[in-house]
């Protein structure tokens, strides 16, 4: 097991950019990513007050004398914002009259913007840099370098692997999540995942949205992880939940609003009326979406075991993470349209090029496999980079023109060019 790292490795060094030029800097993620953490190391080489409004103390002061509470002529941390927003107003006010770089560092658990009380305050003033839970990669102190090296070299990437579907499974169920990836015991990961959800919906919901439902809430955690990795419309819940198509749809965005779901766009590009731009869902932990399936690790290799869905979340998830420090500015959708072609996730960055990558949990694919992806390679002519399916065995092997099968580990033991 490696060691407990303290900081995911990508972020310190956005946050210092940003703070170089930028008055105010967010970082926001979910609960227990490491935000905490991660502002104690980058404001540790400067002269910084911190307030912690998680402390009863701290945030009474804030509601009391939100223009004191902000009063700094040092960089000034403030953990966990949304537990205060009215402080945004106080704050604008403050940088404005000192417009410095580098004036606050706030950390937040909810898409600040999203919450009911928040004022839209800091518009030109604030950058935010959303944490993810830990990637493989920081993990176990591999490159992460996949999304640029395939838009670099394209169907030249080679990666062979070691990495075993025991070991996929391991990772799928282990998860980012510092305080769960670094527990042996899967009994305690296991009770660590369920108080954290139980907490994200007794504490953060209630800040974000008045649910008068809270046990529909939970019950619609473990629907929506059955169905990780599809695209789910809220009326396909209503009878099961008994609640009306507005309702889940609100509670859709408070669990998106919390980083615990992430919905992946439809892509299109204009392709044809015959596409579809409905969103898929993944669960932003592949270990929280686990064990709300109630799966383990060695139950995922057996046969009609989740292995697929389980495998494209994580993936897929793995893929945003990394979005966030790719020299690659891309953009991270899935292809659907009704003639049933599918490919689980296109990359397009801001030249228009495109790569497409199928999830297989087999350790042999077939052509068939390649389908969807031959049907984006045929539309987009040159623009179509290369088409991946990333799968379960160990080489890189030739499917067709700018066609390859490739084993999934090369999303993080693959290096940037």
């Amino acid at each position: 097991m490696p060691t407990h790292p303290l900081i995911p490795r990508h972020a310190a060094a956005k946050v210092n950019a940003a703070l170089a030029d930028t008055r105010v800097v967010l970082v926001s993620g979910a609960r227990q990513a490491g935000k905490s953490t991660l502002v104690r190391v980058v404001a540790g080489d400067r002269f910084a007050e911190r307030r912690d409004l998680d402390r009863e103390q701290d945030r009474t002061v804030a509601i009391a004398d939100p223009t004191g509470f902000v009063d700094s002529s040092e960089l000034l941390v403030i953990d966990e914002i949304q537990r205060a927003p009215k402080l945004l107003l106080a704050i604008k006010v403050s940088v404005d009259e000192d417009p410095r770089p580098g004036r606050c560092l706030l950390t937040g658990s909810s898409q600040l913007f999203g919450m009911i009380a928040a004022p839209d305050a800091l518009p030109g003033r604030m950058e935010t840099v959303e944490l993810w839970p830990l990637s493989q990669g920081e993990i176990d102190n591999e490159p992460d370098g996949f999304i640029d090296a395939v838009f670099a070299l394209g169907p030249r990437l080679r990666h062979t692997s070691t990495v075993t579907r025991a070991d996929y499974a391991a990772r799928i169920v282990r998860g980012g999540l510092p305080e769960a990836a670094f527990r042996d015991d899967p009994r305690r990961r296991e009770q660590f995942f369920d108080a954290y959800v139980q907490a994200l919906i007794d504490r953060d919901v209630r800040q974000l949205s008045d649910i008068q439902h809270k046990g529909q809430l939970r019950k619609l955690v473990r629907l929506l992880a059955a169905r990780s990795a599809t695209i789910v419309a809220a009326n396909s819940l209503e009878s099961a939940l008994e609640l009306s198509r507005p309702t889940i749809t609100r509670y859709l965005q408070v669990l998106e609003e919390i980083f615990l779901i992430k919905r992946i766009p439809g892509w299109s590009r204009n392709l044809g009326s015959r596409a579809t731009a409905a969103p898929k869902l993944v669960f932003v932990d592949s270990g929280i979406l686990a064990n709300e399936m109630a799966v383990e690790a060695r139950a995922l290799l057996r046969p009609g075991a989740p292995f697929g869905p389980l495998l494209e979340s994580f993936v897929l998830s793995e893929l945003s993470r990394q979005l966030t420090w790719s020299q690659q500015r891309a953009e991270l959708s899935h292809y659907r349209d009704r003639d049933k072609f599918e490919v689980d996730a296109v990359l397009e960055n801001r030249s228009g090029q495109v790569v497409g990558i199928e999830v297989k949990a087999a350790s042999t694919v077939k052509p068939e496999d390649f389908r969807g992806l031959q049907r984006l390679r045929d539309r987009l002519g040159d623009d179509f980079v290369a088409g991946i399916v990333l799968y379960t065995g160990n080489t890189t092997l030739p499917f067709g023109d700018r066609l390859r099968v490739m084993p999934v580990s090369a999303l993080w033991q693959v290096a940037a060019p």
